[in-house]
């Protein structure tokens, strides 16, 4: 059992930059694949980023691409987002996500989905202004 929580979201103007954290609990954090979703209404929940335990590969969604980084400390069990450039559209509930994969997606292509991750923080609102 893992469990999430996020912080740093807020209200920022276009242009402007965030870093979002995601505090896990346990002691396998190492093991966990992590993951960055987001949620805008009345749209699906869209991957960001994920990365391996050892964060050595990293994925990221078109939207991310060039401007997002993710990143984890094992050693603080925490996963960060920082996000550059943000624009309106980035606007939405921005969630963390955890699998354990202790070998990391291997291939797979379940860290893109919603469905690959069995744990999931409560969300951080970020609101982008134009």
């Amino acid at each position: 059992q893992v469990q999430l929580v996020e912080s740093g979201g807020g209200s920022v103007q276009a242009g402007g930059s965030l870093r979002l954290s995601c505090a896990a609990s346990g002691r396998t954090f190492s093991s966990y694949t992590m993951g960055w979703f987001r949620q805008a209404p009345g749209k699906e929940r869209e991957f960001v980023a994920a990365l391996d335990w050892s964060g050595s590969s990293i994925y990221y969604g078109d939207s991310a691409k060039g401007r997002f980084t993710i990143s984890r400390d094992n050693a603080k069990n925490t996963v960060y987002l920082q996000m550059n450039s943000l624009r309106p559209e980035d606007t939405a509930v921005y969630y963390c996500a955890a699998r354990f994969s202790p070998g990391g997606p291997r291939g797979g292509t379940w860290h893109y989905r919603a469905d690959g991750y069995n744990y999931w923080g409560q969300g951080t609102q970020v609101t982008v202004s134009s």
